[in-house]
């Protein structure tokens, strides 16, 4: 029967993999992979050998059609990333859509999704957030950072190491220093690291070392924010 699955892959430690995404790995023709380097290392870690299709960023729309098409006439395939959810700062939504729109059946499986942890970890609150991905490295950006900083709810960003401290700059110069904030590194590897402070402390923190690894950024909500200056003045 002819199927799309959308596969989580570990973020960083290999044993976050559920049993049935082993399985569907296992039951596919053909593994839609991110980079094939990346995910060979996976399927050899749990004994896996399968076809594998490129199917990234660079050639999504180039891809899309013929995917579909072969998913059509009856072929399975699971869709990876390097880690992660499928689609969430990640290819996937074309695909989806394509399938979706040819009533080809689409299913997600659940498992690791990085923000999810660095919100829950972050000690901010979580009932209702805004997940904003990845900033525009230039045009539009400072539009995007002036907009969060009125977001009443817990704000989740994704950035690069090399861009960490710029980004918290930015956001401090809208936001003001005291806005809480929470920087998580490395999630679920060895060297997994939680910065929580007031924007300046982190960036501070930051910016005296080299830093490494995947980064996910938790910024307090202005609604928070003012429910703690209030909390202070009645002290």
């Amino acid at each position: 029967m002819s199927k799309l699955y959308l596969v989580p892959t570990p973020v960083g430690n290999l044993e976050d993999i559920t049993l049935r995404a082993i399985r569907i790995l296992k039951e596919v023709d053909v593994i839609l992979a991110e980079d094939t380097r990346t995910s060979g290392n996976l399927l050899r870690h749990l004994g896996i050998s399968k076809p594998m299709t490129a199917y990234h960023i660079r050639n999504e729309h180039q891809m899309l059609e013929r995917l579909a098409d072969r998913i059509e006439a009856g072929e399975t395939m699971a869709l990876v990333t390097d880690a992660g959810t499928p689609a969430i700062s990640d290819p996937g939504f074309l695909l989806v859509r394509e399938c979706i729109q040819r009533h080809i059946e689409v299913e997600c499986l659940p498992g690791p999704t990085a923000f999810v942890p660095a919100l829950v970890n972050s000690g901010l609150p979580a009932d209702k957030f805004i997940f904003e991905g990845f900033l525009p490295h230039k045009k539009g950006r400072q539009t995007r950072i002036r907009a969060i900083a009125e977001h009443p709810y817990t704000t989740i960003l994704y950035e690069s190491p090399f861009r960490l401290v710029k980004t918290l700059q930015q956001l401090a110069e809208v936001t003001g220093p005291d806005r809480q904030v929470s920087v998580a590194r490395e999630l679920t590897k060895i060297h997994e690291e939680n910065v929580r402070g007031t924007l300046a402390e982190v960036i501070t923190y930051f910016g005296q070392k080299e830093v490494k690894g995947e980064i996910v950024i938790v910024l307090e909500g202005t609604a928070a924010a003012e429910r703690n200056e209030e909390d202070e003045e009645e002290i």
